[in-house]
């Protein structure tokens, strides 16, 4: 592997545009697209600094479709350029482009949610069959084989149609259900109206309308791929479940070519790296993950699934 100096690193941050990109990195990952939102400058422009930074081993890129998205992941700078990022960074921060970045950052962050809530306000009729048709009907069924118990309190995270919850709740003591968005909500009322332990709440992944620790087990089941900062919400799911011996159930896909979903069902992320998952959840406070592929049912036409068990 090519070595980097620190002088090198040094001189990448000659320019100030450049460590403005390395501030909005270090907490968001994101497309060359979004960061020439976020910077107001010509797309040549910002993928230029973007390679100089990346010759100089300061940030990291993956694909996810069609696009890369970059990230400064400062676990893995060594300590001294740990400690010139960290000078750097202190007066970096203080300059009026920082803040201005910052506040487009939130904005780009709620344009992604915003594409993927305008897709669930216009499918929630047709939700349930369109996930049957590309994961197959027995989706959650494989995920959910062992898990449950009877005196358990249960969160069915993005809950949807209410499809989980109501396959759950003879079996559990309690179930909250927690959706965004009012039509998915409206549709889960008239399924699971007969059903007297379940709760639903209006409410998003970010603020979860639950209290701490009041969880034994939550569930996300296709769900992740729509938020716009995995990382910040498994920490907030982190909160709501006990302590010792809360689990989040996690089912999703792995990383996947499908670019068109995007666009067709407002995907946010073309599916999810084991390793980047671990990282993630292990920074937002859970103790162990366990990360298993599921088997293809034989009419799917979607990406590969995984499901993975987060325990605190």
């Amino acid at each position: 592997m090519k070595k980097t100096l620190l002088h090198d690193r040094l001189s990448a941050l000659a320019d100030p545009i450049r460590t403005r990109i390395l501030l909005v990195l270090e907490r968001h990952e994101l497309t060359v697209s979004e960061l020439r939102t976020v910077l107001q400058l010509p797309q040549s422009t910002v993928s230029r600094h973007l390679k100089v930074l990346a010759d100089a081993a300061w940030i990291g890129s993956r694909e996810d479709g069609t696009s890369n998205r970059y990230r400064l992941d400062t676990k893995g700078l060594d300590a001294g350029t740990k400690r010139l990022w960290s000078a750097v960074r202190g007066e970096a921060e203080q300059l009026p482009a920082a803040r201005w970045d910052a506040e487009r950052v939130a904005g780009v962050l709620a344009d992604r949610h915003t594409r993927s809530q305008a897709f669930f306000a216009s499918s929630a009729a047709q939700w349930d069959k369109l996930r049957g048709e590309l994961f197959g009907v027995r989706t959650e069924l494989f995920a959910l084989v062992g898990l449950l118990d009877e005196r358990a309190q249960v969160g069915d995270l993005g809950c949807g149609t209410g499809q989980l919850a109501e396959v759950m709740a003879p079996f559990v003591s309690r179930v909250i259900a927690v959706d965004e968005s009012a039509a998915m909500l409206k549709a889960a009322r008239a399924r699971l109206a007969a059903l007297e332990n379940v709760e639903l709440s209006e409410g998003s992944l970010e603020t979860l309308p639950i209290e701490d620790g009041a969880l034994d087990l939550a569930v996300v089941s296709l769900v992740l791929h729509y938020v716009a900062d995995p990382a910040a919400v498994l920490a907030e799911i982190r909160r709501t479940l006990r302590p010792t011996g809360g689990r989040l159930l996690l089912v999703d896909m792995l990383p996947h070519d499908h670019a068109e979903y995007r666009q067709t069902m407002g995907h946010v992320w073309l599916g999810f790296d084991p390793t980047q998952l671990r990282d993630w959840a292990l920074q937002a406070g859970f103790r162990s993950i366990r990360h298993h592929a599921l088997p293809a049912a034989p009419l799917a036409k979607g990406p590969t699934l995984f499901t993975a068990v987060l325990s605190t």
